[in-house]
């Protein structure tokens, strides 16, 4: 791993996992400010200088191939770094938040027909834009297939196979064979020549464990599996599964025919015979039918397809950022390894928001949050002050879908503990009225704004700075809705207010008096030549 940032901008932050091609890290683009997924390559074949030239060249072509599958379930690739050495070579690409295939597979527990034949559908029509292009996988397999959290198949590593040139069968000094045998097709284990119907035979081995819970071909050694893959009669999935549909049955078995022109002729041809077996729109889903408990349904794009995104605060997927699981019946003392962990926390995030790197900066205080809260009590006001970071900076990078619910649980808890007229809950509900605001819910952001107004204005007065923001945001919402007499009201008496205790050059007292004069010249009513 680098101790610097990749190409002077990609941090490597949290290790995902290694494969036979690869690390890949959870990774930070300091210039864009998003998070990233960084693929580590291990250019196992580069021995020499000029292997290392031809390796880069290679590298560099096969990554802007991959770059021309525009389809969404085809993470972006966002960069290929070299280093002067060879030694690191990196894929950038988009961070996708989901689950592996591998977590739908359960021998004692088959997935339902439509959760397997949505996720091969989805997996077709990704295939059907690469080989467009053209471009073969090569290394399809459940492991190289994620859900994302909507239930859109995302296929992973696209071109890495073709980089690495890991369709060749090799053999290591051991003798060993280097690959992943248990999706490979017959003419990839003789090193033959690699078509858009080798990535149709990794298709039905995948599609036939998805429906029965098993690897096609099981066996002792990776040559067991080549022998297989060669000279084996694939089992009929309706002898190990009665109620797979018999022309499931039969295209699984067309795929994976031996010989590569005796298989569908293209991926087009197979998602047409997947297609009578997929949930119609608007159909709701059967006990029968549904599948793992833990995971996202694939079937969810073909029932509701082109839905729009689910409310703010009806999805699952955004809860409160701390559970009851993180909650101990009785706090305990701060130790000293999670007190230097906290403040080293916090001056990182400082830095991280003095330079506008808002989503980073939510993400650093995000990791103690559970630790934290686990050691502390989940409304300790440590617990609470990073809940609050978190909160902020993602407000500040503009999500506040997700600050919404944060700042919500921050007012509910600082309202528990120190009283609902305190500082800090107050201010909770404000910045949640303002991503409600944010969030085109106006009607609620004004109802939540005048509340907390009401009460600061109690306390501290009409011309304190809370007092004086909720007033420039109460009437710049009324705008908004098109209430402009209403608007009218709050901005021209808080103009004379900032005039007098700010003074007109204030950077508050411009903006209020800019809004002003566009109100004034009521561009709502017609022309007299109209």
């Amino acid at each position: 791993m680098p101790n610097r940032p990749i190409a002077g901008r990609y941090e490597l932050l949290e290790h995902y996992g290694h494969g036979g091609m690869g690390d890949v890290w959870r990774g930070y683009d300091a210039v864009l400010d998003r998070p990233v997924a960084v693929k580590l390559i291990r250019p196992q074949s580069v021995t020499t200088p000029e292997l290392a030239e031809e390796f880069a060249k290679r590298f560099r072509r096969e990554a802007r191939i991959t770059a021309r599958i525009q389809h969404p379930g085809v993470p972006q690739v966002y960069d290929a770094v070299l280093d002067e050495t060879y030694d690191h070579l990196f894929l950038v690409m988009e961070l996708v938040d989901g689950v592996p295939l591998t977590a739908y597979i359960n021998p004692a527990r088959p997935l339902p027909v439509s959760w397997a034949v949505a996720v091969a559908a989805q997996v077709a029509t990704v295939l059907s834009y690469a080989h467009d292009v053209p471009v073969v996988h090569r290394d399809l397999k459940p492991g190289n297939i994620l859900v994302a959290r909507d239930g859109t198949v995302k296929v992973l590593d696209f071109g890495i196979a073709a980089m690495l040139r890991t369709d060749v069968t090799k053999l290591t000094a051991t003798g060993s064979p280097v690959g992943t045998y248990q999706y490979m097709s017959p003419e990839q284990v003789r090193g033959g020549h690699v078509t858009p119907q080798t990535d149709l035979y990794a298709f039905g081995c995948v599609l036939h464990e998805l429906l029965c819970g098993r690897p096609l071909f099981t066996g002792d050694s990776d040559f067991q599996l080549m022998n297989q893959h060669v000279n084996a009669a694939p089992t009929p999935l309706r002898q190990l599964r009665a109620d797979v549909p018999a022309a499931l049955e039969e295209l699984v078995l067309h795929l994976l025919r031996k010989a590569s022109e005796a298989r569908p002729a293209d991926v087009q041809e197979v998602y047409e015979r997947l297609r009578p077996f997929l949930p119609p729109p608007g159909e709701q889903t059967v006990p029968e039918e549904a599948g793992p408990a833990a995971v996202p349904d694939p079937t969810g794009i073909f029932r509701h397809p082109y839905a729009p995104r689910s409310r703010a605060g009806t999805s699952t997927a955004r809860s409160a950022p701390v559970t009851t699981e993180e909650r101990p019946a009785a706090p305990v003392p701060l130790p000293d390894t999670l007190r230097a962990q906290i403040r080293e926390v916090h001056a990182h995030y400082a830095a991280l928001m003095e330079e506008e790197r808002y989503a980073q900066a939510a993400e650093v205080v995000g990791e103690l949050i559970g630790p934290a809260a686990r050691a502390l009590g989940s409304e300790n006001k440590m617990v609470l002050g990073l809940r609050r970071r978190r909160a902020f900076s993602r407000q500040l990078a503009g999500d506040h879908r997700a600050a919404l619910p944060e700042f919500e649980a921050l007012a509910e808890a600082y309202g528990r503990i120190s009283g609902p007229r305190s500082k800090e809950a107050l201010d909770s509900r404000a910045q949640a009225a303002r991503c409600r605001g944010e969030l085109g819910q106006i009607t609620d952001a004004l109802a939540g704004l005048r509340e907390v107004l009401g009460i600061v204005r109690s306390v501290d007065g009409d011309v304190s700075e809370d007092a004086v923001e909720l007033r420039r945001d109460i009437g710049m919402l009324l705008l908004a809705q098109g209430r402009t007499a209403e608007a009218l009201s709050v901005l021209e008496p808080l103009h004379e207010d900032l005039c007098l205790v700010f003074g007109p050059d204030d950077e508050l007292t411009v903006e209020v008096a800019e809004t002003l004069a566009v109100i004034r010249l009521d561009l709502d009513r017609p022309s007299p030549s109209a």
